[in-house]
């Protein structure tokens, strides 16, 4: 564990916290004006590269910021920073590393590791496993994306300390379709390459 003072842990507390709350701002203004659904917007791109640098630095400085380091509240505002770190893969899966080691350390919830494994998953065309993945139908009902053996979804949520998936999905709004399905496909696979999640 790397030493650093108790009033230079609260201040990269207050930074992650700080971070996530400028991303969550955002996207609640998106979300308000409906181009949250019509792909991924420019200025939450930009945030969510800007916070997913900052979140490598911190990484190399002193490892993942744990509760050990950061309290609860900041170790799941590093934790939402490496969900939405969605452009830079390799950082994705740097992080899911260090989560498991600290799932098994008793420093991180083994449904954050599990969350961030599906995400990438998700990403790379793989079925996910803990089902915390989530896509509209084409009515705009939140369904599960893809998922491996989805009869056995309910027993590995359980064994990471999620709930029931059918709790999670009765609390999903209608999700507004793209107003042009065709294109958001296209842009969204041209993503994927560009970014490097797809070859």
């Amino acid at each position: 564990m790397t030493s650093i003072s108790p009033s230079q842990r609260e201040d990269l507390r207050q930074e992650l916290l700080s971070l996530i709350e400028e991303d969550n701002r955002l996207r609640e203004e998106l979300a308000s004006n409906g181009s949250l659904y019509e792909g991924y917007h420019p200025k939450m791109e930009e945030i969510h590269i800007r916070n997913a640098a900052r979140l490598a630095e911190i990484i190399d400085e002193i490892g993942w910021p744990s509760t050990i380091y950061v309290g609860q509240d900041g170790a799941e505002a590093a934790w939402c920073i490496a969900q939405h770190a969605i452009g830079n893969p390799g950082l994705q899966r740097k992080c899911l590393e260090a989560l498991k080691k600290n799932v098994v350390l008793g420093y991180a919830p083994a449904w954050q590791a599990a969350m961030l494994e599906d995400r990438i998953r998700m990403f790379e065309g793989k079925p996910q496993i803990y089902g915390t993945q989530l896509e509209p139908d084409q009515d705009g009902k939140t369904r599960p994306y893809w998922t491996q053996e989805p009869e056995l979804v309910e027993e590995r949520r359980k064994s990471v300390g999620l709930e029931p998936l059918a709790d999670r999905l009765a609390r999903e709004p209608i999700i507004p379709i793209p107003s042009n399905k065709e294109q958001f496909e296209k842009e969204y696979q041209e993503w994927l390459r560009r970014v490097g999640w797809r070859s």
